[in-house]
This record gives C-alpha cells, structure tokens and sequence, in this order.
C-alpha cells in the first residue's frame, strides 16, 4: 500500500492523477494545492495495449489509492476532446478514435480530462514567462511549447524528422540509448536541443522524463534538468484551465 502523506492542510477536491509512458504507468493523489498527498503507485505498461487492456491495467493501477474526485490523465500521443488521436507506442490504429476519458470517467463515475503527457508534465515545471519548452526523454520523445504560460497545442514534434529522415524518437529514443549506449546518446541528445534552439528559440529549455537522469553533458545556463514526478504533479492544472483550453 502506498504511504499516505495527507497533513491537516490538505483540502479537496483530490486530483488522482495518471502518467502513462511507454514502459510504465504512474499514479497519485494531489490535493487542491497540487500536493502529493499519498507515495504514487506504479506498474509495467502491458503489451500489447489496445484500449481495454489500458482500462483494465488503469483500473488496478489506482486501486491501492485513496478517494479522489476528480482524474487528470497525461497520454504519450495527441488527444482531443478526451479522445486519442494518435498512439505511437500503442498503435495507431487500434487506439485512433477512442473515447479514454469518457470510458474512465464512466469507470470510476468522476470526470476526467485527458492532455499529452509532455504538456502535462510541462505545466508543473514552466515558470510562465516568455517562450518555454518542455522535452520529455522515455520511451519515445515528448515536446511541450508554451508562450507566457499558455500551452501551444497542436504540435508533434517527436514525429518530425530530426536526422537523415529519423524522427525525433527514433534518434534519441530509449530503443536507442539502449542499442548505442549512454556516450553516443548524450551526443544525439544534445544535436537534438541544438535543433530544437535553432527552430523554436526558446527562453527556457525543460529536461523531463524517465531518461532524463541519464544526461551527461553540460547544460546551457537555460536549460535545466526536472523531476520526472512533474507528470504527475502536472495534473492539477488541468482543472485549473477551462476547457476550450484542453
């Protein structure tokens, strides 16, 4: 069981909030204040995952943890109106279409709000100034771009080709730190900030993401390196947005 770190100040609503990746899932509870309120759970993400495999292992994910009443949920591909529109490391098209946050929501009779995990993680971290961008490394490769603290949607940078027509996540995806090894990443890795510097120009630069421990070169002063519970923590900003703006 997870050990509950609820103190006297905690107040609802609690916000379960889930981070799917493609080689876990992860979940908590957050308070109004976007506190964890109990240690988060985790669990290997099954394959293969069509839909009712991902409801079913959701479902036992979030078991162990306390009440909640509402859910955020960061998903690895694009989402719209709650439904997927793309899942690269799930498939495409045994996932295009389907409505995750209605079918949860009807689950666990708790509304549900569904944003790409890269985005989630991005609106725990981000300061709100200027032009920021959040990279997430795991499985695949997540990109998040906000101005001034509001997310750009839309954008898939993970699926555009970043070298002699690899794509994002085939350049420094976790297939590749695995086959090349750290050294020959860390340089993949960088080459690819270096792009993103070039195309975006960002004012900040946040590292996330399981793989993030794994960088090894020297940081320009912009760019820093965050925890990857910010997938998590992301989720209480969900409901701090209307919903035009998800």
């Amino acid at each position: 069981m997870p050990e509950t770190k609820k103190a006297a100040t905690s107040s609802k609503p609690f916000t379960l909030s889930i981070d799917i990746g493609g080689t876990g899932l992860k979940a908590s509870v957050l308070d109004s204040k976007g506190k964890m309120v109990v240690d988060r759970v985790k669990i290997d993400t099954p394959y293969p995952c069509p839909p009712k495999v991902m409801v079913e292992s959701l479902a036992a994910l979030v078991k162990p943890l306390p009440d909640f009443d509402r859910v955020s949920i960061g998903f690895p591909g694009v989402v719209r109106e709650g439904r997927i529109v793309t899942a690269p490391h799930f498939g495409n098209d045994v996932w295009r279409g389907f409505p995750l946050a209605k079918t949860l929501a009807d689950k666990w009779g708790k509304p549900v709000r569904i944003l790409n995990d890269a985005d989630m993680q991005g609106t725990a971290v981000i300061q709100g100034k200027g032009l920021e961008l959040v990279v997430t490394l795991g499985t695949g490769v997540g990109t998040a771009l906000f101005r001034n603290g509001e997310l750009m949607q839309r954008m898939e940078l993970a699926q555009h080709p970043a070298w002699e027509n690899k794509t994002y996540n085939e350049y420094i995806g976790d297939k590749v730190l695995k086959k090349k090894g750290k050294k020959k990443w860390n340089k993949r890795v960088e080459h690819a900030l270096e792009l993103l510097n070039t195309l975006l120009n960002p004012d900040k630069i946040y590292i996330g993401g399981g793989n993030a421990q794994n960088v090894s070169f020297k940081l320009d002063p912009k760019t820093k390196l965050v925890s990857n519970e910010a997938g998590i923590l992301g989720g209480i900003a969900l409901w701090n947005q209307t919903e035009r703006a998800l």
